[in-house]
């Protein structure tokens, strides 16, 4: 361990001595924060959301939500030193027992979804520091509901890659020197908590998302991100402990405690291509689980070993002749695979249900920037549920399809 941190610690000295002034990399995530950069002072408010309809076609089910209304608050302090929050409220409302609407459940929830100082050493060059967004995957650092096609968020950046998955850190970000186009990523957060861990979810439910943590953990994480011609290509990878404990506590779990106990490695690559009314995207990513076996006997949680999977999506914007961008009328088509349970250790379960195939079909109609309706179908091919993973007996049991489809419609907005 002590060879990975010294070559982590290299990495980053050589990043910081080859950085230029070329230009920070602004996704569209940065629209929310674009006022910032007019006075030498200033605070600025924005925010963005969506709302979706959807309909189960063969559960002959239906689900009406405000899915996220986020608020940003920025502020400016100098040319140097700004601060950015987001706070998030899913699903509309959260209901103490108290209240009056508690009879409807409360399944809302608030949460930061970011919250950070951003440091600017020169113009290409900049430290965040406090809760924020590694830069890892597409939908990650560009979550904005107007940046995506489909309803939902692409399956993949939520089942397999966390989305959004943001924990409290530092962070470097800048361009390399010697390859205009060329930029990095290097950050160093903590880590995830593996009692959260299944089969179902993968690693996301371990993000521990800015909360009081125990324990030492911590986590790298850095990327590669290269404009050329019309491509954007990305490469990132993560590696993190997940004892989110103390010792004496991994000790009684016989968990292996310490900054990368238990580790979980991810690598994923990603291109986007632009050409006039053509968009075309894909991404695949990996991850493999240290010590899984360890991990399902501490929690009895399913841990997999190893899980992947990969997506491609095409889009053609119909009124790209006439508006250029300024209106679009995108139709696209996105096929995803995944393997949520890959490598199963040997005290663990093995779930075919896990292995899936989403086919996406729809359109998105943007008749101004910053404001998106949608619309959707989608197909979900998955293998058999394991019987031996079902817990609530027939009647209550929710019925599972094999072989599912979806409709859903939306709107969504920032500004």
């Amino acid at each position: 361990m002590n060879t990975f941190l010294r070559f982590v610690a290299a990495g980053a000295l050589t990043i910081i001595c080859t950085a230029n002034l070329k230009g920070q990399v602004l996704t569209p995530e940065d629209s929310l924060s674009s006022g910032l950069v007019r006075r030498d002072q200033s605070t600025v408010l924005s925010g963005y959301g969506e709302a979706k309809y959807g309909l189960d076609t063969k559960r002959q089910s239906s689900v009406a939500q405000l899915t996220r209304v986020v608020l940003f608050v920025g502020h400016k302090f100098n040319n140097k030193i700004s601060l950015f929050t987001e706070m998030e409220l899913e699903n509309a409302l959260v209901a103490s027992s108290g209240s009056d609407e508690s009879t409807t459940g409360g399944r809302g929830d608030i949460s930061m979804e970011q919250a950070f100082l951003k440091f600017n050493f020169t113009p290409n060059t900049y430290l965040v520091a406090g809760l924020f967004i590694p830069r890892i995957g597409f939908i990650n650092e560009n979550h904005l509901p107007t940046t995506f096609n489909g309803v939902d968020r692409p399956f993949l950046e939520t089942q397999v890659i966390p989305s959004v998955w943001r924990e409290i850190g530092v962070g470097l970000f800048g361009q390399f020197r010697d390859v205009p186009g060329l930029n990095y990523s290097l950050s160093l957060t903590n880590g995830l908590n593996s009692a959260n861990f299944s089969s179902s979810s993968g690693i996301g439910g371990g993000r521990q998302l800015g909360q009081t943590t125990n324990g030492v953990n911590l986590a790298v994480s850095g990327s590669l991100l290269y404009y050329i011609n019309n491509f954007r290509i990305q490469a990132s990878g993560y590696f993190g402990g997940t004892t989110a404990a103390e010792k004496r506590v991994a000790d009684s779990l016989q968990l292996n405690a310490g900054p990368f106990g238990n580790p979980v490695s991810l690598g994923e690559f990603n291109v986007e291509y632009h050409l006039g009314a053509w968009d075309a995207r894909a991404i695949g990513t990996y991850i493999h689980v240290s010590n899984a076996k360890d991990i399902n006997r501490a929690y009895a949680n399913n841990t997999p070993q190893e899980l992947y999977g990969a997506y491609g999506e095409l889009a053609y914007d119909i009124l790209y002749g006439r508006y250029r961008k300024q209106k679009t009328f995108n139709i696209f088509f996105r096929y995803e695979w995944m393997d949520l349970s890959a490598k199963t250790p040997s005290n663990g379960i093995d779930n075919p249900a896990n292995r899936k195939q989403y086919l996406v079909g729809g359109f998105t109609y943007k008749p101004i920037r910053g404001v998106a309706i949608k619309a959707d179908y989608v197909q979900r091919i998955t293998g058999e549920f394991n019987q031996a993973l079902i817990v609530t007996p027939f009647p209550q049991q929710v019925p599972y399809f094999k072989n599912d489809g979806f409709v859903d419609l939306g709107v969504a907005y920032n500004f």
